[in-house]
C-alpha cells in the first residue's frame, strides 16, 4: 500500500525536529528513523521545501560532511550553524559524529 507523502514528509520532519542541539544525522538515518530506508534524498527535498522551524543544519551528508548546495551560500552558514552548536570539523568532515543508534534512543 503506497504512503501517503504527507505523512512521509512530516514524519521526517518530526525526526528531524528531535535532533538534539550539537549533534547530526545523515539524511539516510533520518529516512531510516522516520521508517522510510532508502529515501534518504526525499530527506534533503523535504528540508529544502519546509517553511517549518526545524534544525534542518542537524543533518549531513553519510560522510559526515555538509553536502553542497551550490552558490546560495547554505553550505557556508550550515558549517557556521553547526560550529555555534559545539561541532567541530576536521577539515570539511565532522569530527565527533555520534553512532545514529546512540541518538536514536535519544529520539524515541
Amino acid at each position: 500500500m503506497p504512503v501517503d507523502t504527507r505523512t512521509m514528509h512530516a514524519a521526517m520532519l518530526a525526526i528531524v525536529a528531535q535532533i538534539p542541539h550539537g549533534q547530526v544525522l545523515s539524511y539516510g538515518e533520518v529516512a531510516r528513523l522516520a521508517g522510510f530506508p532508502r529515501h534518504a534524498r526525499m530527506v534533503g527535498r523535504v528540508l529544502a521545501q519546509t517553511n517549518l522551524d526545524v534544525p534542518w543544519h542537524r543533518v549531513v551528508n553519510s560522510k559526515g560532511q555538509i553536502s553542497r548546495r551550490g552558490l546560495d551560500g547554505g553550505d557556508d552558514l550550515q558549517r557556521v550553524l553547526l560550529e555555534a552548536e559545539g561541532v567541530t570539523f576536521s577539515g570539511e568532515r565532522i569530527v565527533d559524529r555520534r553512532h545514529p543508534d546512540k541518538t536514536r534512543s535519544s529520539l524515541d
